[in-house]
Order: C-alpha cells, then structure tokens, then sequence
C-alpha cells in the first residue's frame, strides 16, 4: 500500500519545541501580570487614576510634538492655541475657584476680577496679570495666585486692617495704617475708632501715629486728629478738650510728652479747661468756658464798686460844706 508523506511537515523535535517555547510564553505573560498586579497594589491611587496620568502624558508628548512642527513652520500662535485646546480637553482648565484670606472685604469683588478666566485652560492663565489686578482693590494689602491642578485656581488674599476713619464734607471713610481709603462707612460704624480729617491728612497718618507714639498714655484718650493748614495739628480727647499742638515733628512731640507730663501730675483731662494751646514755646494757654465773661463781670462789680465810693465821698464832702 502506497504512503503519501507531506512535505515541509513539522517534526516530532520541531513540534516539542514549539509546545515548549508556549509554555514559555504563558509563564511569561502570567509572571508579568504578577508584576502589574503587585506594583498597582502599591502605587498610592487608583488604576483609573493611573489611567488618566499615562493620557495626560500622552496628550503632553502630542501637544509637544504639535508646538515643535508649528513652531518649525512658523506659526507658534496656532501652537499656542492647540496646545491650549488639548489641555483643556484633558480636563485642566478652571472649573473652580478657591479663596482664602477674606474676612472683612466684600468676597464679591475677588469673583468679579477673575470671572473671565472661567474655563479657561490652566495652560493660559497669565497669574502674575491677575494678580496685579486683585492687587488693585482698596481692602488688597497682597494677593497670590496659583494653580491646583486639574481645574482650581486659588487666590490667596492678605487684606488691610481698618484702623482709622476720615472725615470728608459729605461721608465717612474707612483708610488703613497707611491712609490707604477702604470703603465708605456711616458714622455709627465709625464710632469708638479715631476720627481724621483735615485736608491732605490721609497723606499724613503715618507721621500721627509716631507723634501719639511719643505720649503712649494719651494715645487711648485722643479721639480725633485735625491736620491744620498743612502743618500742625489739634487732638481732640474723650472729654471732648481740645490741645493746639506747634509745627514741626520734633515740637509737636515734645509738647505733646510735656502735656502728658503735667496732665499727669495736675489732671488737666477732665477738668474745667476746654482747650489748651501750646504754639508758644515754653508756655501754656488755657481757655475755660465762661471764664472770660466772669472777669468782664468782675470787672464790671469793681467799676460800679468804685463808682459808688465816689459818690458817697463827694455826697459826704457836699454835707460837710
């Protein structure tokens, strides 16, 4: 009987071999899931997460490669802008804004300055313009401005302390150390913090606080300040008494500390004197309500008085004759 043998047909060696390199393969593949598995069980997120970094990186290299051939062609704008679009189509443009440092100021005004920058890609944000413009609002002292990736921006803000209110014809004014205007305030929000005004005293309120310096325990009894002709000043206490203070720093100090030095020793806050002037040097100028109409009076009794003894003395020389 005739045998028909094939050929090009595997060999029994060849067909081990085969069956061996297999099994090689299978312990290969099943070793190296072995190895993702361990490694994904103690990466620090989630495989979904892991997911989404090698995207982003794969969308970084395509958005690289696409700046350098339109950079190479010229066009870097469109660069620009594609790499913009791939950014915000993996999810990193703003979706949300976080503030902090807001306590005083109207939080409004922060979300009306960065409103435009919403869906925006993070890749565009231009933080140091931005955070010129917040630096801009009157309760601002500093802001920062930073980027939470994928999608926050967050603003940082240090605001001015209020610590003094100027008076103006027609309002109130809240200003801070530094005479910096904050916002307008109705006089009962004013009441208990110290009153300026006075024109240009906004430029003057560092100088004030260096001369109440100088006399710490007047400094909680003065109530209002008056910049006089711009060049002197007048304080108003609690008791409501007024001191003229001299021009100069170094004279207005130094009579302010000798006032505290005789108040001090005399009690002269809170009591008759309404007003004391200390222009002059070495001396004192006190004006007490009513005084003056009392000396005119006493003045006039004495006129009358000696009016009176005239008389009798000439009446008494008239009966002698």
């Amino acid at each position: 009987m005739a045998q028909t043998i094939k050929r090009g047909g595997k060999g029994v060696r060849r067909a081990a071999a085969a069956r061996t390199t297999q099994r090689k393969v299978h312990a290969a593949r099943q070793q190296t899931g072995s190895v993702l598995d361990t490694v994904m069980h103690w990466l620090p997120f989630s495989e979904e997460t892991l997911h989404r970094i090698v995207m982003t990186l794969i969308l970084a290299a395509a958005a690289g490669l696409v700046w350098t051939v339109a950079v190479m062609a010229g066009i870097p704008a469109l660069a620009s802008e594609q790499a913009a679009l791939i950014a915000s189509d993996a999810g990193f443009k703003v979706s949300h804004l976080e503030v902090r440092g807001v306590n005083r100021m109207n939080e409004q005004r922060i979300y009306e300055r960065v409103l435009g920058q919403n869906d925006r890609a993070m890749t565009t944000l231009d933080l140091a313009a931005l955070r010129d413009e917040l630096n801009q609002l009157p309760w601002v002292k500093d802001a920062r401005v930073s980027r939470k990736l994928p999608d926050t921006l967050v603003i940082d803000i240090v605001e001015r302390n209020p610590h003094a209110v100027l008076r103006k014809p027609d309002r109130m004014v809240l200003i801070d150390d530094t005479g910096v205007e904050l916002e307008t305030v109705k006089p009962d929000k004013a009441k208990g913090m110290l009153v300026l005004s006075g024109l240009g005293v906004g430029q003057r309120v560092e100088d004030l606080m260096r001369l109440l310096d100088a006399a710490p325990a007047l400094k909680p009894q003065v109530t209002e300040a008056e910049w006089i002709g711009n060049r002197r000043w007048n304080l108003t206490f609690k008791t409501g008494q007024v001191l003229a203070l001299p021009e100069g720093d170094e004279k207005s100090a130094g009579a302010l500390l000798s006032f505290a030095r005789m108040d001090g020793v005399n009690r002269l806050l809170g009591g008759k004197v309404a007003a004391f002037d200390m222009r002059a040097p070495d001396r004192i100028y006190m004006r007490v309500p009513g005084h003056a109409e009392e000396v005119a009076a006493e003045k006039r009794a004495a006129e009358q008085a000696k009016a009176e003894a005239k008389r009798i003395a000439a009446a008494a020389k008239s009966d002698e004759g």
